[in-house]
């Protein structure tokens, strides 16, 4: 009797963690920051990034040379400027010069740089080629960005061939969806190996956002799809709600904004801790926060360009430290509708479980008839 008991117990009582760790907070957003870092600050717009004054004057400091006079480095720069003015042909217009200069000299960043502006610009199937020469040259840089920017384009252009607009994605449900399911098929990963796959993915876009636009709602939402994307355990449904909500304030379209919106309610419906409108006030005061510090590194850069001094080394020198975004959502108890709602479900749950395991219990040992008994005494 013992042994049942036990028996009964424990099937009741372990089987039921799965569906509650999917469900239940346990998952704190501190917890969730320290496996994927610097992702809220890459949504938020809290991180070190120059203003379009820097660029500006960086435009001018790089152009005091004639073009024959010029290093590889130096067009560099220039281009850059460039894009993050977007001014994207003439970004690619200086690359191509430099690569007309100096056609071997830095050619890996050429070929990046190039594919980059020309996806910028719009032009993703010309960018794709110079992403590919790039990635063949080096593999390993910047972790493997350059790969998941190359996947991230393919996703993109095989969803505007079909018609797709902005969500990409409207799938929802168990397993990878949306560019989680986009790599696991285009790069045939294996069940065991998704974890580790979604882990550098999510490096990759959090690349793109840090060294491209972090404002990018094509970006966000493949970061949400990668965030919970990860097995239940380890999957970041704080984070990839904030994404998908920031991505909603990034577009246009009011349906894309409804349907980004709808997306971050559905994963926060399974966050006992959080609901939509909590979410949201956490997300705005964080973007606020992040406002205000990039403020701070505007006023600088313009009064430092108005000085006459040198930006990249003031910048250098007061700006050398990443700032920290101060993140708080303990004034949020758990959402009591939510709270009382798993309760219910946990224990109906086990009753059921317990009960199922009681009749297979009773039909296996207890429902024997009186002959068989005494056959099985003799």
């Amino acid at each position: 009797m013992r042994n049942i008991f036990i028996f009964l117990m424990t099937f009741s009582l372990i089987t039921p963690v799965h569906c509650r760790a999917c469900m239940w907070d346990y998952d704190t957003l501190q917890m969730e920051r320290q496996r994927f870092p610097y992702a809220q600050e890459l949504i938020t717009g809290h991180f070190l990034r120059h203003s379009d004054a820097y660029y500006e004057w960086r435009i001018v400091d790089r152009s005091k040379k004639k073009p024959d006079e010029r290093t590889p480095a130096e067009y560099d720069d220039l281009a850059v400027a460039y894009d993050k003015l977007g001014q994207h042909e003439k970004a690619i217009e200086t690359i191509e010069e430099k690569i007309e200069r100096w056609s071997e000299e830095r050619r890996y960043e050429s070929e990046a740089n190039l594919g980059t502006f020309l996806i910028h610009a719009g032009r993703l199937e010309e960018g794709l080629p110079h992403i590919n020469h790039a990635i063949e040259m080096n593999p390993e840089a910047h972790f493997g960005r350059e790969v998941y920017q190359k996947l991230l384009v393919e996703y993109v252009i095989q969803k505007r061939a079909a018609g797709v607009t902005l969500p990409l994605s409207q799938d929802y449900g168990p397993g990878p969806i949306g560019f989680a399911a986009f790599l696991v098929k285009q790069q045939k990963i294996k069940q065991a190996d998704e974890d580790k796959e979604f882990q550098k993915a999510t490096k990759g876009i959090l690349g793109m956002m840090r060294f491209g636009n972090y404002r990018s709602p094509v970006l966000l939402e493949a970061l949400g799809d990668l965030l919970v994307a990860v097995y239940w355990q380890d999957d970041s449904k704080l984070l990839a709600a904030r994404a998908y909500l920031k991505a909603s304030y990034e577009v246009a379209s009011e349906p894309a904004k409804t349907l980004y919106r709808e997306r971050a309610e559905q994963i926060l419906d399974l966050q006992v801790a959080r609901n939509l409108n909590q979410l949201e006030e956490e997300l705005q005061q964080e973007i606020e926060q992040a406002d205000q510090f990039f403020g701070e590194i505007e006023a600088d850069e313009i009064a430092w360009a108005a000085a006459g001094k040198n930006l990249d080394r003031e910048y250098r020198v007061k700006y050398y430290k990443q700032p920290i975004l101060e993140v708080s959502n303990a004034k949020y108890p758990q959402d009591p509708e939510k709270t009382i709602t798993m309760i219910l479900v946990i224990i109906a749950g086990s009753f059921v479980l317990a009960l199922v395991a009681a009749i297979v219990v009773i039909w296996k040992w207890g429902w024997k008839s009186p002959q068989s008994k005494n056959e099985s005494k003799a």
